[in-house]
């Protein structure tokens, strides 16, 4: 009997935790550390942070779920692991052993690189559910006291698509209540280019989200690299392609929401031939680490290098599909190795994205997810909005069950002819934006 442990209660470990205990033999036992007893949709969280949304409806609890699915919860959340003794300490100095150990603790937040940034200090975020509901405060008071707005990613970020989300759910926040003509908003980015995204671009994201800054009156600083946050004010470096500084911003900010860069958790952060000098996890083609076979990793804390260097690092995204698809093909490996059989299949480095714009939005199939592709499309209109919410709403249903159905599988089955999922009909619920 083998005991597998999940570290991380997010969407990539909550995913594999399921999994693990549909594809092994009861024999085998699984357990998942997190920290905390609940599981909260990160990608609902702009909409929480206008008021969109609130708590309650993009969070579960995992309690009931990992029970009635017979899977070992210790919500208390790891202080260290000890990879030489096949070890997790807990917070409350507790240790539980593994068999196999799948990494899946998504990314810490490194606010303290920059001077004055993150929530507490100078700036707000929507990277965590307490972030996402402090920063609705923030918003209302910027509705009730209009002034200038600076969102965006700043140097070494590698999830932009939240940041470009935010900016357009704010704007039309701000529309509705009537205010948007007193707030000046500028866009932030560390990309070379609008669109960039961490991986060049995909089909025509560059003219797509240009073409929607203009439209919504944000202007917009590539190449950013944010120097420190002060009170009412952003100072910001435009850099060249050499580096060198082309151009010195202070950009006066009553309200400022940029993403920060990440790095690896901290109960793995520095383990020699675990991590890379971030802390990301490496691993091979099967999702396993070389120094440590017997351990796994999934989702946002995988080391990727980046794409090609730029003036201002940017780090390389990595989308639901993907996690999924690394979820999927660790679980495998792992069966197969309790078979002692080799491990054989490897993630589909693909990416599948809907970037929410309040009333409309941006798609894009990447295919691999590293340029060249074989699919490289992008899209734009109403119905990634509605694509959004159903998404959202299908998987919260799938966290609350406790089932496993791989959407983003199902949608890269279209890819060839992914100019179908406009015809997909989701109907909006009562918790979709205001009509």
């Amino acid at each position: 009997m083998a005991h597998i442990v999940v570290l991380g209660a997010g969407l990539g470990g909550t995913i594999a935790a399921y999994q693990l205990r549909d594809e092994l033999d009861a024999e085998h036992s699984v357990s998942v550390v997190g920290r905390g007893e609940t599981f909260s949709f990160v990608p609902s969280n702009p909409w929480v942070a206008v008021g969109w949304r609130d708590r309650p409806s993009v969070e579960v609890n995992l309690v009931p779920v990992f029970k009635r699915r017979n899977i070992g919860f210790h919500p208390q959340g790891a202080r260290l692991l000890h990879p030489a003794e096949r070890r997790l300490e807990l917070m409350d100095g507790v240790s539980i052993s593994y068999d196999y150990l799948v990494i899946a603790t998504g990314p810490d937040l490194a606010f303290d690189e920059i001077d004055g940034f993150g929530p507490g200090a100078g700036t707000f975020s929507i990277c965590q559910i307490d972030h996402a509901v402090q920063t609705k405060e923030a918003v209302q008071k910027l509705i009730r006291n209009p002034g200038p707005v600076v969102v965006g990613a700043v140097q070494g970020a590698s999830c932009f698509g939240p940041a470009y989300e935010f900016a357009f759910i704010l704007d039309k926040a701000l529309r509705d209540a009537k205010v948007r003509d007193r707030v000046p908003m500028t866009f932030v980015t560390s990309e070379p280019y609008i669109g960039h995204l961490g991986i060049d671009g995909v089909g025509d994201t560059k003219g797509l989200l240009e073409s929607q800054l203009r439209q919504n009156h944000i202007k917009w600083i590539c190449n950013a690299k944010v120097e420190k946050v002060e009170d009412g004010k952003v100072s910001v470096s435009e850099l060249a392609e050499n580096g060198t500084v082309i151009r010195a911003h202070e950009l006066v900010s009553t309200f400022t929401m940029l993403l920060p860069a990440f790095r690896g958790a901290e109960a793995i952060r520095g383990i020699a031939g675990l991590t890379n000098p971030r802390g990301f996890v490496l691993i091979d083609k099967h999702q396993r680490n070389p120094a440590y076979p017997e351990i796994f990793a999934v989702g946002v804390c995988v080391a990727i290098p980046p794409l090609a260097p730029t003036p201002v690092p940017v780090g390389v995204p990595k989308t639901g599909f993907m996690i999924e698809s690394m979820v999927t093909a660790t679980v495998r490996n792992i069966k197969r190795l309790l078979r002692n059989e080799l491990p054989d299949a490897e993630a589909t480095w693909n990416a599948v994205c809907l970037a929410d714009f309040g009333d409309s939005g941006v798609a894009f199939v990447a295919q691999p997810q590293i340029p060249p592709r074989n699919v490289n499309w992008s899209s734009s209109g109403a119905w990634v909005h509605a694509a959004k919410v159903g998404f959202e709403k299908y998987h919260l249903r799938k966290m609350r069950s406790g089932t496993t159905e791989p959407i983003y599988e199902r949608l890269a089955l279209h890819a060839l002819g992914i100019e179908k999922l406009k015809d997909i009909k989701i109907e909006e619920t009562e918790a979709s934006a205001p009509q």
